[in-house]
Order: structure tokens, then C-alpha cells, then sequence
């Protein structure tokens, strides 16, 4: 089954969108490693909905429970557990669903692949589900930090058409958290928030794509060659909720570019420190980091919940109609980017456990 990611950093998520409850459990993380419930929540606060007018105002807590693996405020090395109760959901907003599959939503295919689905909601396929991946990145994000000083850092980068200027290598958490749409670009933000207000109020939403950097990443992470390092990435990417493309370092942009252009010179300085003037490789060569910034892109498309009449079929094949309704995101980008930033954080812890346990060797 798909609800654990990992190799030695491993994590399973489970629960409902309309469930008690969701949540996760954390196996592989070292002990004495400093971790409270605030470390957790913070970043629970980003993704939670009802957080602004531009998204879902389904009113959730997301108050998370640590069930195990902490002990006065430090890990035990043990499976840590973690648990959020679901407290506002609406399941009559989804009584329609209960016979009607919804278009580009997950009804139909997890209706023939299993022969029942959780109509309420959209159960797993309902990005409810990322409140355990938070919770664990959030762990991933703590270890990242105290044994390798590695920072991992997401923004909305594109909504629809428009498009915010930002300076990768300076940009800060404090300018992505500084609007409501998490564009470090104020004059780019306002517009966006301006078009997904427009868009809500028109009953329709938008797409755009998150950027992420992850800062102080060492050299060496990765296992060539079916688990490169940007293999994993993407498949972490590429599983969220309306994530439909995946680029590292210039992406497609390369395509237009000559090798001589394209390629990235190495430098060292007198310390014997190696980088490199330019970076269209996003900080990863043959699968392994190579110790420069490791820059991404996820694009997520426009929410498949619309207010508006679409066609669509029965339980039964029978052609109908169907309107979305409930509590929906007009656009995923701002809360997708806590969750973009922690699925980045799993899979680099992850692999850095794997590159220290094959140093030991």
C-alpha cells in the first residue's frame, strides 16, 4: 500500500477527510533530537484552512497530539505518533457524491480500484490527508537543521499568469509568511490575491506553481541509480494533492539551452571548497548532490471543485449532472507551500541518514 514514504527516515500517514481524525507515525528518527508540540504546530498553522479569505474556510484547530516517541521534550528514538482531530466537517455538503462521481476528482478510479471510496470529502485523495505529511516534515525540518544546518524554504512563485521576481539565494521565511498568498513579491502577491478572490467569487479556480530551495545541503546525498536524489524529490512532489509537474534546476528551460551554456563550471576556493558560478543543475549531478543550493518547482493545477454545473456519470455509468459544493480551496497554492516544503524535508532527511549510515560503514 502507498501510505508510507521513506527508507530509513520512514513515515505512514493515515485517516479520512471526514475520519475521527488524521495523523502520522514517524519511524527512524534518532533519539535526544529537541522536539516539542510548538515545533509541530507552526508548521501545522501554515497549512491549516480557514486561515484566510483566499482559502478554505472550513474551520479546522489542527491541534496536534503527540502520542509517543517524545520524553520531556527530546525524542526516544522510538515511532513517534502523531494525531489531529477532524472537528468541522460537513459530510452533508457530500450527499450528492454518494452517487455522483466528481470530475477530475479521485471517486472514479478509487471507485474501481477498491469498489468503495469515502464520498465524504474525497477520504485519502482529499489533501486532508498532507496533515500527517505536515506534521512529519516538521520532524524532518527539526533533524535537518541540527545535524546538518540544512534550511528548506518554499513560496508561490506563479498564480495563473502572474508571476512574482524572486532572489533565491536571499530570500527569507519571514517575506514568504508576509501576505496571505505567501509571494515574497508584495507587488506581485496583491495581484494574485485580487485574482483568486475574483475566481472564488466566480464560482471557478486557478492553478500556479510553488518554488523551493533547500539551502546547506551537503554533497554526496543520493543513491544512484533508481533512487537519485531528484528522483526522489519529484516522486515526493509529484504524490501531493494536485501536483501534476515537477522541475529541478532549469527544468525545461534547459531544453533551449547549449551544453556550453548550460553547463556548470566548478571553482574552489583556498579553503578547498568546491562550487559552482552558475547552478541550472539545481544543486544535484548524476542523481548526488553536488553542495549547492538544490532549487525545485511543483505545479499544481487549478482545484477540481468548482461551483458550476459539469457533466459527469452515476454509480451506475448513467450520464448526469453534477455542482460542486462545500468548503474548497479557489486555489491550493498558498497552503501547498508548508507542504511542498516538507515533503522536500522527508526525503532530504531520509537520504541523509542513508549517506551517515554508509559513512560508518
Amino acid at each position: 500500500m502507498g501510505s508510507s514514504f521513506g527508507t530509513l527516515f520512514r513515515v505512514t500517514t493515515f485517516g479520512e477527510s471526514h475520519g475521527p481524525a488524521v495523523g502520522c507515525v514517524v519511524d527512524g528518527c534518532p533519539s535526544m533530537l529537541p522536539l516539542t508540540k510548538t515545533d509541530i504546530q507552526a508548521e501545522l498553522d501554515r497549512r491549516k484552512p480557514g486561515q484566510s479569505k483566499i482559502v478554505t474556510q472550513r474551520r479546522e484547530e489542527d491541534d496536534v497530539e503527540i502520542l509517543s516517541g517524545v520524553l520531556d521534550d527530546v525524542t526516544l528514538g522510538t515511532p513517534i505518533a502523531l494525531l489531529v482531530r477532524n472537528s468541522d466537517a460537513r459530510s452533508r455538503d457530500y450527499d450528492e457524491m454518494r452517487e455522483k462521481f466528481r470530475p477530475s476528482h479521485a471517486d472514479y478510479t478509487y471507485q474501481e480500484k477498491f469498489g468503495i471510496r469515502a464520498w465524504q470529502g474525497g477520504g485519502r485523495a482529499s489533501a486532508r490527508e498532507t496533515v500527517g505529511r505536515v506534521a512529519a516534515g516538521a520532524i524532518a525540518k527539526k533533524l535537518l537543521m541540527a545535524r546538518w544546518g540544512v534550511e528548506v524554504l518554499a513560496w508561490v512563485e506563479r498564480v495563473k499568469d502572474i508571476s512574482g521576481e524572486v532572489d533565491v539565494d536571499s530570500v527569507t521565511l519571514a517575506q514568504v509568511e508576509s501576505n496571505m498568498v505567501r509571494c515574497p513579491d508584495q507587488e506581485a502577491a496583491t495581484r494574485m490575491v485580487e485574482l483568486i478572490e475574483q475566481v472564488r467569487k466566480d464560482g471557478d479556480s486557478v492553478g500556479g506553481v510553488v518554488s523551493c530551495v533547500a539551502r546547506n545541503v551537503p554533497a554526496g546525498l543520493g543513491e544512484p541509480v533508481f533512487d537519485k536524489l531528484e528522483a526522489d524529490l519529484a516522486k515526493a512532489l509529484l504524490s501531493l494533492p494536485a501536483c501534476r509537474g515537477f522541475e529541478i534546476g532549469s527544468g525545461f528551460t534547459g531544453t533551449m539551452m547549449t551544453g556550453r551554456t548550460h553547463n556548470d563550471a566548478f571553482r574552489a576556493d583556498h579553503g578547498g571548497h568546491v562550487t559552482t558560478p552558475t547552478n541550472w543543475s539545481g544543486g544535484v549531478q548524476g542523481g548526488i548532490s553536488n553542495g549547492m543550493p538544490i532549487m525545485m518547482r511543483a505545479a499544481f493545477k487549478p482545484t477540481a471543485t468548482i461551483l458550476h454545473e459539469q457533466d459527469t456519470v452515476t454509480v451506475e455509468h448513467e450520464n448526469t449532472t453534477i455542482k460542486g459544493r462545500g468548503r474548497h480551496d479557489p486555489c491550493v497554492l498558498p497552503r501547498a507551500v508548508p507542504i511542498v516544503e516538507a515533503m522536500v524535508a522527508l526525503v532530504l532527511a531520509d537520504h541523509a541518514m542513508m549517506h551517515s549510515a554508509r559513512a560508518k560503514q
